[in-house]
Order: C-alpha cells, then sequence, then structure tokens
C-alpha cells in the first residue's frame, strides 16, 4: 500500500502552501501518492491544474483531512483534528 499525503488549505491570512508543485514531483518520486485539496496552492498562485502536471490528485476537503499524513503551514486547529 501507497502512503497518502495530503496537502489542506491554510487558514485566511496566510498565503504560504505545505507543497508546492515541484515538491510534490519530489515526493510522487520517492513513491508517495500525494492529494492536494482543491485550491489549496491558490494564494501561493499554484493553480490546481500545475498540481495535477506534477502528478497529485485534486481532491475535496475530506479526502485531503483523510491523507495518511497531513501537511499544513500551520499548526491545525482543534477543528481541523477532529478531521483526521
Amino acid at each position: 500500500m501507497t502512503l497518502r499525503i495530503g496537502i489542506v488549505h491554510e487558514a485566511a491570512g496566510e498565503n504560504r502552501v505545505a507543497a508546492t508543485p515541484a515538491t510534490v514531483g519530489q515526493l510522487i518520486g520517492l513513491g508517495y501518492r500525494v492529494v492536494i485539496e482543491s485550491g489549496a496552492g491558490m494564494r501561493s498562485s499554484f493553480t490546481d491544474a500545475a498540481y495535477r502536471t506534477a502528478g497529485a490528485d485534486v481532491v475535496d476537503t475530506a479526502a485531503a483531512w483523510n491523507a495518511d499524513v497531513v501537511l499544513k503551514v500551520n499548526a491545525p486547529t482543534s477543528a481541523e483534528v477532529a478531521q483526521l
């Protein structure tokens, strides 16, 4: 079974994203499956299409939080932890 890494939206006011299309490509090259929440990279000027080109699956919020490992820039809130 391949480990699935999820990239999720950050809170309002945070313009960074936990992974760029380049780092997604590197993770996939290491054998991981990467899923990214639709729109998660927009405030960093990374489109869903760029993540798809890098090999990620663009998914809804629930699917991103349901990954084996979830990457975020900031610590998750209590409500976000409840989604794990």
